[in-house]
């Protein structure tokens, strides 16, 4: 029952698989290394595309800011115009009721004070 175990294979044939192995899998870590440095490099072009389109929104966003601003000013200028105008505006229209009353008060004086012939 306990017969011996006998190795067929010689130390040099050992030596040579180890070695075609160790080869195999240096050849597999390069070609690993190879497709991570690719894809690390693909994200890199996506992310330094993502960065420009973010800068460019950005740039979009900062020009709307200014015109909203150069609106805003627009808009406050109007509404001092606007004021100036309505206070005008009152001006006459109390010009024109003092017109009017007078006006009527000079027809009415003539009417009554005046001897018809």
């Amino acid at each position: 029952m306990n017969e011996p175990v006998t190795v067929t294979y010689s130390l040099e044939e050992v030596l040579k698989r180890i070695e075609d192995k160790i080869d195999n899998n240096q050849k597999e870590i390069k070609q690993e290394i190879k497709d991570i440095n690719a894809k690390l490099d693909n994200n890199q072009k996506e992310i330094k595309q993502e960065i420009k389109d973010v800068n460019t929104k950005l740039d979009k966003l900062n020009t709307i800011e200014v015109q909203i601003v150069t609106l805003t000013e627009k808009v406050e200028g109007i509404d001092k115009r606007m004021e100036k105008v309505e206070g005008t505006q009152k001006n006459q229209v109390w010009a024109l009721i003092v017109l009017l009353v007078g006006a009527i008060a000079t027809a009415g004086a003539r009417l009554f004070f005046t001897t018809n012939p």
